[in-house]
């Protein structure tokens, strides 16, 4: 298979960041969840229907959805990370699932089925393409006419805690990292509405609709944690590699981001506020 996303594919499928995902996947999933609610909300998947999971990583969006569809629908699931891949079919298999198929693939060239699927459906799992319109038009090919695709993405960075209260505290103790392009492949690529509904337009899709849709991140468990979890898993993660910092650094790190969300904490729960970009478009009818 071509892999067009090499990077991508390095970063998610075989490093030590990646990997991260796999150890922290229950304390991501319950984080993250309310922004899978706020998709599943907007795709209105029906039973019997055939629905496309782009980036479905370690598998909580396709095991909903598959379960929303039921048997007579199916679901596939693509990842480009083939440990999250195996993940997940660990875990539909132990929910008894048998309507979905899960596929290493790079989703900006693999050739999926032609007007295949009723709906496509992704939570942050589209904003890492080198090339995201070729990867829109791919995966419009692989709707049906009419077809919807749902997708979520972070919104922009003063909305979003979670990202910017670690990296501000990362870059306090250990320095500036190298400036990068905001719009680049990565996880706050798609922070700018205007631009991603133009990326849609021009891969051909119609009907293109976003709302920025503020939100609450929950993790059930201390303040403590949750700050240890920042210094695991995003920015504050990405520049303690960078830097090579020691335990000191990383203490002092939890404990900043601690500090800066204390009013987001009660005893046994933080509650992070978010702003996420919900994006849909159809493949056109005809044409």
């Amino acid at each position: 298979m071509q892999v067009a996303n090499e990077e991508q594919a390095e970063y998610w499928g075989s490093s030590p960041s990646g990997a991260k995902w796999l150890t922290y996947e229950e304390q991501m999933d319950e984080l993250l969840e309310p922004v899978l609610d706020l998709v599943f909300e907007r795709a209105s998947l029906q039973p019997g229907m055939r629905v496309l999971d782009i980036g479905c990583g370690t598998g909580a969006s396709s095991v909903r959805a598959a379960q929303i569809v039921g048997s007579t629908g199916h679901v596939l699931a693509a990842d480009l990370a083939q440990p999250f891949l195996n993940r997940a079919e660990q875990r539909a298999s132990e929910h008894g699932l048998d309507n979905i198929d899960f596929q290493y693939a790079d989703v900006q060239t693999y050739p999926f089925p032609e007007a295949d699927r009723d709906a496509m459906i992704s939570r942050f799992g589209v904003m890492f393409f080198e090339d995201p319109v070729a990867a829109f038009a791919n995966m419009s090919r692989a709707l049906k006419p009419g077809g919807l695709m749902t997708f979520a993405a972070w919104g922009p960075l003063s909305g979003n805690p979670w990202f910017k209260t670690p990296h501000i505290a990362a870059c306090a103790r250990l320095g500036n990292p190298p400036p990068m392009d905001r719009n680049a492949p990565g996880p706050l690529a798609f922070h700018d509405q205007d631009r991603v509904s133009g990326l849609l337009a021009d891969a051909g899709l119609t009907e293109i609709v976003v709302d920025q849709v503020p939100t609450h991140l929950h993790i059930c468990s201390t303040l403590e944690d949750c700050a240890k979890l920042c210094t695991r898993i995003g920015p504050a993660a990405r520049l303690i590699t960078l830097f090579e910092g020691d335990d000191q650094d990383v203490l002092a790190i939890q404990q900043a981001v601690a500090e800066a969300f204390r009013p987001f904490a009660t005893e046994n729960t933080v509650e992070i506020p978010a702003l996420i970009n919900l994006f849909q478009a159809r493949r056109p009818e005809t044409g």
